[in-house]
């Protein structure tokens, strides 16, 4: 597979697909032959269907020729996440989780749903950490991502399977899933485009509980090499559905925000969200990045956001608030016969057993404390976006981390020398989780060889102005000669 077709974008390929300058089998065999070659090096997908997915390429390939109707990514391969991520028949692990290595959900996750329904073809599931619950990506059952600029270093999670993929031309594009920064996270460690939209645009159609995706908000969507993909995502993933009671019942095109002026935007800039220690060399990176909008026209201002919480406060608070869901699914599990936190206690790390316990214990006063503390959040990020039409920060206040070799790999306890939690503490992803705004990653730059992302944030669905800023931004400081590093690195 020749680089050229490799980091080809998903929107370039389903053109050429569509004027039948490009095969759908052979687009997909290309792919196959790239993923067993370089995929050991990345471990980025931990499942693969490629017969299946062989034989979706022929039925898109007599489509071709039959007049019947095609889908915008008619033929284009791509993956979905191996977390709360379904295809029936497919292995359900729940982020590399021991007992569950031949589980089955038997539904189809909204990703999994309109993609296949646009014309893509899903080849397999990519890696995640043990129920999402950290912003790397490692597990005992799988080991960890390696990020394709540094295969010694971690890609950032959850959804960090597929963020290698993307990013060492695996594929055009694959499926994220955001909780508390989980396409944001491993976008910024991997030099990619991760953008997540406002809640309610993209259904959740989950069961049993249609109320799930509230604490924190949670949210679907693709991990990208460029904002166009990303717009061509979001149009085929956004769009009502009567089974999520938050579904917004709207239709909007995307794809066009990208050709959009920001010239005469008003745009906040905040090194820290008031609270954040941020390595020193990411802070620089971000900061001279910021200067790109000034350059398309708009007016860039540094502000200030007054917090009454201390960072370590707020990243508890974002592991109490997900931990109800968590004790949701692993009852779940245990009334299917699988009691996993009693017989397979060990597949879980000690982090996140340290929470499950504290989980069974919380109170409804804690619950509605909680709550609060969340308001307060959200009530300073709206002071903001009522002056301003975008809010923009680092995506992460550290650089990539290495790989354990014991299949738990965290992030950073200390920065610049202030202690931070290790699991979330280090991302400045999770306070939209808390909020629901719009918010992206985008490559900013790098340090040392290691990418750099920068978060642009927007107003309450107000994801056309994120995207158009994004575009705006590639244009002016295009990233995609980095991914050369990637392509170029000695496989072993």
């Amino acid at each position: 597979m020749s680089e050229e077709l490799a980091y080809a974008t998903a929107t370039d390929l389903a053109a050429r697909i569509r004027r039948g300058d490009l095969s759908p089998v052979e687009l997909l065999d290309a792919v196959i032959d790239r993923i067993e070659a370089r995929n050991p090096s990345v471990n980025a997908l931990v499942f693969t269907a490629f017969d299946e997915a062989r034989e979706r390429a022929r039925e898109a390939e007599r489509a071709l020729t039959s007049g019947a109707d095609l889908g915008p990514l008619h033929g284009v391969p791509t993956a979905i996440k191996d977390l709360f991520d379904f295809k029936p028949g497919w292995p359900a692990t729940f982020g590399g989780i021991r007992a569950l290595a031949d589980f089955s959900v038997p539904a189809h996750c909204t990703y999994a749903e309109r993609m296949e329904a646009a014309g893509a073809i899903l080849v397999g599931k990519t890696n995640s950490p043990v129920m999402g619950f950290r912003g790397t990506c490692d597990n005992y059952l799988f080991g960890p991502s390696r990020n394709p600029f540094d295969t010694t270093k971690n890609t950032g999670g959850s959804s960090g399977g597929s963020a290698a993929a993307v990013a060492d031309g695996l594929l055009p594009l694959a499926e994220g899933t955001d909780g508390g920064g989980s396409i944001r996270i491993p976008a910024a460690w991997c030099g990619l485009y991760g953008y997540k939209a406002s809640f309610g645009r993209v259904p959740y159609t989950a069961r049993p509980n249609a109320f799930g995706s509230l604490n924190p908000f949670l949210f679907e969507g693709a991990l990208t090499r460029t904002v166009d993909d990303a717009a061509l995502a979001l149009d085929v993933l956004a769009g009502y559905d009567d089974r999520d009671p938050f579904a917004l019942d709207e239709s909007v095109a995307f794809a066009g925000a990208t050709r959009r002026s920001i010239r005469g935007r008003r745009i906040a800039y905040s090194p820290d969200f008031g609270v954040y220690p941020v390595d020193r060399r990411i802070a620089a990176v971000v900061q001279k990045a910021v200067g790109a909008f000034e350059e398309a026209g708009a007016v860039v201002e540094q502000v200030d956001l007054t917090l009454d919480h201390d960072q370590r406060e707020l990243s508890d608070l974002w592991c109490r608030l997900i931990m109800p869901l968590n004790i949701e699914g692993l009852e779940g599990l245990k009334a299917q016969g699988l009691d996993l936190l009693g017989e397979h206690r060990d597949d879980f790390p000690p982090e996140y057993l340290r929470w499950i316990d504290e989980g069974f214990g919380f109170s409804a006063q804690d619950v509605l404390s909680d709550q609060r503390m969340r308001t307060h959040v959200y009530d300073r990020i709206q002071e903001v976006l009522r002056g301003y039409d975008l809010l923009v920060t680092p995506t992460l206040a550290a650089l990539p981390v290495d790989n354990a070799d014991d299949g738990n790999t965290v992030g950073p306890s200390s920065i610049e020398g202030v202690d931070v939690d290790p699991l979330i503490g280090w991302c400045l992803t999770y306070f939209l989780n808390f909020t629901g705004h719009p918010a992206a990653s985008i490559p900013a730059g790098d340090v040392d060889g290691l990418p750099v992302g920068m978060q642009l944030i927007g107003r309450r669905y107000g994801d056309a102005d994120v995207l158009a800023a994004s575009a705006a931004f590639e244009r002016l400081r295009p990233w995609h000669a980095a991914y050369t590093r990637c392509a170029e690195r000695p496989l072993r």
